[in-house]
């Protein structure tokens, strides 16, 4: 049980809005609390974790005065310095707002940041019925009591969540709480959400009682702007969101990924910590600042954060280091000390500097995510043996890569995949060398995972989006198809990976004149049947429409979605009696004749890559994975 004086906070010095002029530093720690200190300069960032007890004594006495009088003074660091804030900085354009609060002018003025919290909060869009001030003072009374603590349990929603308090004074702590229990009273919906407590922390800070952050918070679960969230309440949403940031970890960290799928034994866990290691880890200099854009713009923000974390911690630590190490442990003592290592102005500016998809997109992905996740059953909080990579070390037998280059190729994989174990569809060894029989046994399984040894002991592969059987749908007309999640990839000697030249390099998307649109490469058909020339006999039956608008391109949409300026920067796959062919556009990634004896590959436009090994090259092996449903 953890017990709560009875004493208010008093903000030293006489500043307006409840705040001090020049507020002490010290490095005290509350009594029954564990700390955890964090250097930036000269000034002690503490973040304060409080006991996990069954239940909470609440005093009712508690009540809120003032802006400021949650905060325990000597914890805090001081304000930084800046010039040229404007006087009504909710007056600036949107884009103008988002500039000012990324470059951190909140930082200088607490009174500021407060009345700028209160603004933001209070234009997020949100469910017509929501809880305000008034509502949580006559829950609060009627919970409490108005004179004598009372003892309420743990709300269900954080149940093995951890209660991160930054620089509170203990009568902050017992607020922060009794806001928790009304959100627990009011928002029955909430099942989990390791994040809400210590959003409740930090705009603590900035209320002027505990009605009013209760008012703000409340309007931040409600958010119902589309393709926008602030919140994650259940345990599938807070999952989809993690398995979200992996899969964008995947795109934009590839050099992180590899090293974390290389070293973890389960690289689901690592990544599931993201959320943590912004709102937990980061020392409050940090995480204000955080908070500052994320109220403005919302989630997205939180990923590109996050991103530029792993970004840095890639940069900062040495792959030898990491040998036999705790990744996640790892990592979140980097965070912890981030100070170290960078300073909250250049991770910012890292962080915006990555090209995410749009917000929709995202949201897109979340969704199937969350789909997967659902069709998995998985819902509730279960064992973390749920969510292993899905490649038993022990039991994994192929005769094209060891089962360590298999995990790291199922990490380089949509998650909402790579939840389930790889299954062998198809192998030369066993089902021969024919490509009906390819056919036949890759068909109605989407994706697959295409392995090829050669007779040189060179390994390469592609991880293939649609189901083989999408060819037919062209008739006697062969074209491409697939989505922009497909890419190919070395395994031996190197392993790398290839993926749509969009993702990469989104620029290209951008409309151009007609009269500028490089030529169309040979269509699939010609791949065994070329003229002395060099040139195809059939012509490409790709069908793009002519480039109307730019923008960037999301790649789970299949060809037909995309306005391009090329027709050759996306040609995924292709099937016919000929061959099958991977990656086009000045070549092909990957080509295979009808016998899968003997192939070619080569630079293409679609995924940018080099040739995969040697250009002309024979079979020894060919293999295709696909996903076991469990």
């Amino acid at each position: 049980m953890l017990q709560v004086g009875l004493s208010l906070p008093r903000a030293p010095g006489g500043a307006a809005g409840g705040f001090p002029a020049q507020p002490e530093q010290g490095d005290g720690d509350g009594d029954g609390t564990s700390t955890t200190q964090g250097m930036l300069g000269s000034s002690p960032v503490t973040v304060v974790i409080t006991s996990e007890a069954d239940t909470w004594d609440i005093d009712a006495a508690s009540s809120c005065l003032g802006c400021g009088q949650f905060v325990d003074w000597d914890r805090m660091p001081e304000p930084e310095q800046q010039a040229n804030i404007p006087g009504d900085i909710l007056t600036q354009p949107p884009k103008e707002l988002k500039r000012l609060l990324r470059e951190g002018c909140l930082a200088a003025s607490r009174a500021l940041r407060a009345q700028v919290y209160h603004r933001l909060c209070q234009q997020v869009a949100c469910r017509l019925v929501t809880p305000d001030a008034p509502v949580y003072r006559d829950v609060a009374s009627r919970l409490f009591g108005k004179h004598s603590a009372s003892s309420h349990p743990l709300p269900d929603f954080l149940e093995g969540c951890s209660m991160p308090t930054y620089c509170l004074s203990p009568d902050g702590i017992t607020a922060m709480k009794k806001i928790l229990i009304c959100i627990g009273n009011l928002f029955p919906d909430i099942t989990y959400s390791p994040i809400l407590p210590s959003l409740v922390a930090l705009l603590l800070h900035y209320s002027e009682d505990e009605a009013q952050c209760f008012e703000n918070i409340s309007r931040l679960i409600a958010s119902n702007a589309p393709h926008t969230s602030y919140i994650d309440q259940s345990f599938l949403a807070h999952r989809a969101s993690c398995m979200t940031f992996g899969d964008l970890a995947n795109k934009h960290c590839p050099a992180a990924h590899k090293l974390i799928a290389s070293s973890s034994e389960n690289i689901f866990e690592v990544y599931s910590e993201w959320l943590s290691w912004l709102f937990h880890d980061l020392p409050f200099d940090y995480a204000i600042r955080v908070f500052d854009v994320y109220l403005l713009e919302g989630q997205k923000v939180l990923y590109r954060i996050a991103l530029a974390l792993l970004k840095q911690y890639r940069l900062s630590v040495a792959s030898p280091e990491l040998e036999g190490a705790d990744i996640k442990a790892d990592l979140q003592a980097f965070v912890q000390n981030i100070a170290e290592h960078t300073t909250v102005d250049k991770l910012l500016e890292r962080a915006f500097g990555i090209r995410l998809f749009s917000r929709k997109e995202i949201w897109l992905l979340q969704m199937a995510n969350r789909k997967a996740l659902m069709e998995r059953g998985i819902t509730m909080v279960q064992s973390r043996q749920s969510f292993h990579l899905a490649v038993d070390m022990q039991t994994f037998s192929s005769g094209t890569v060891t089962a360590q280059e298999m995990r790291i190729i199922w990490s380089w994989i949509p998650e909402r995949f790579s939840l389930s174990p790889p299954l062998l569809l198809f192998s030369t060894s066993e089902d021969g060398c024919s490509l009906q029989r390819f056919y036949s046994c890759c068909e109605g399984y989407e994706p697959t995972v295409l392995l090829i040894k050669t007779t040189e002991g060179e390994v390469c592969g592609a991880f293939l989006s649609s189901d083989w059987s999408e060819r037919k749908k062209n008739g006697a007309t062969s074209g491409f198809f697939g989505t922009g999640e497909c890419f190919v990839f070395t395994v031996r000697p190197e392993m790398e990976r290839y993926e749509w030249v969009f993702i990469k390099k989104p620029e290209l998307a951008k409309a151009v004149p007609r009269s500028r649109q490089r030529s169309p490469s040979p269509g699939p058909m010609s791949l065994l049947s070329s003229s002395p020339d060099g040139r195809g006999t059939s012509s490409n039956h790709l069908a793009v429409p002519t480039p109307q608008r730019k923008g960037r391109l999301s790649p789970f949409l299949a060809i037909r979605h995309f306005l391009l300026p090329s027709k050759t920067a996306s040609m995924f796959m292709s099937g016919s009696r000929e061959g099958i062919i991977i990656g086009g556009g000045g070549g092909q990634a990957l080509s295979l004749d009808a016998n899968l004896l003997w192939g070619r590959t080569e630079h293409c436009e679609t995924f940018d890559n080099p040739p995969l090994c040697q250009e002309n090259f024979r079979v020894q092996l060919l293999e295709v994975w696909g996903f076991q449903n469990t």
